[in-house]
């Protein structure tokens, strides 16, 4: 049995949690696939795989035996890629994890200019704000809120999470315009509940230089973020959500800002990886695009309001801001311990 082969086959069933997936992305039979795990369990002499008809699960043995094999092979390919032809650029498979709204207002308009630099490279996104194991899921590196608390990780800031408190004109005319922390309690807000505990977030204001949680009553809770942000624009209560989002919102005068003078605490955002010996030429390659594309977009590289325009530089080109929302990532204070 060619146990480099088998480690590739292991860890693509894996990936794909199916045979027939993994035979396919392979180009092998299924049948070759079956063999080649069942002759890989036999020759370690542990079973790597729960099989049922519905689902497959690794055993601890198969889990600590995917993380090794994971390695190796990252390894493997680094090693070979320092001997291609330098102008062909880095190459192989790319996975990374991105909170959904940076992904699709950031990163996915802009795959076009990364795959025109790096053609050879394939990238595999998953977009979520769960915790994400990076061992385990192989995942390569990721983009994240809040300050890094796992040493096994490197860190590197692309830009600064800012957010504000605003309200429909509606809403606004019903309620008039809160003045003060003091005033909330004569409001209501939209709230909005995390998706993994069920618990509705706290605001949070920045009160002589710390962090101050005020409880804001309210008749709607979401745990989508778009959802949270059409909620305020309908009218439903005051929201706070990320600058950038609802910029275009601010400037067509669908949403107002209040309470300007109070601010939410600001969060670094970073692109994160694993510390390695050697840092792989496609990581490096992403980090370096990554940086340049937040930099080039005011809304996330913390210039001032007064700086910014309805437009965000893209890939070096301008792209109009579309509405999303990163609210749950405003929400989590301590959000170091929900995204590493």
């Amino acid at each position: 049995m060619d146990r480099f082969q088998a480690m590739q086959v292991f860890t693509r069933v894996v990936d794909a949690n199916s045979f027939t997936l993994a035979a396919d992305t392979l180009g092998l039979p299924r049948a070759t696939v079956t063999t080649t795990i069942q002759n890989l369990e036999r020759m370690l002499q542990v079973r790597l795989l729960n099989r049922t008809t519905r689902r497959l699960s690794l055993t601890p043995d198969g889990a600590a035996y995917y993380e090794r094999c994971v390695r190796i092979l990252a390894d493997v390919e680094d090693a070979e890629s320092s001997f291609h032809d330098v102008t062909r650029g880095p190459r192989g498979r790319l996975r990374i994890d991105v909170p959904p709204s940076m992904g699709r207002l950031i990163l996915i308009p802009a795959l076009c200019e990364f795959h025109k630099r790096y053609p050879d490279i394939e990238l595999a996104i998953g977009m979520s704000d769960r915790p994400v194991d990076m061992v385990q899921e192989a995942v390569d590196c990721v983009i994240r809120v809040g300050e890094l608390q796992d040493s096994s990780m490197v860190a590197k800031r692309i830009g600064t999470f800012e957010s504000l408190t605003c309200a429909a004109p509606s809403y606004i005319e019903r309620h008039g315009i809160p003045k003060s922390i003091d005033q909330l309690g004569d409001h209501q807000a939209v709230h909005y509940f995390s998706s993994r505990s069920g618990r509705v977030i706290d605001w949070s204001f920045m009160v002589d230089g710390k962090p101050t949680d005020v409880q804001v009553k309210g008749v709607v809770s979401v745990n989508d973020a778009e959802a949270y942000v059409t909620c305020g624009l309908n009218g439903f209560g005051l929201i706070q959500p990320s600058r950038y989002m609802v910029a275009p919102h601010l400037q067509s005068g669908a949403l107002v800002e209040v309470l300007s003078d109070l601010k939410s605490p600001s969060m670094p955002i970073s692109v994160a990886y694993l510390q390695n010996r050697h840092l792989s030429p496609k990581v490096r390659v992403f980090v370096d695009w990554i940086s340049e594309l937040f930099q080039q977009c005011p809304l996330m590289s913390g210039c001032a309001p007064q700086h910014f325009s309805k437009e965000c530089a893209f890939a070096g080109e301008r792209k109009p801001v579309r509405s999303n929302s990163l609210h749950e990532l405003i929400a989590h204070h301590n959000v170091a311990e929900s995204v590493f």
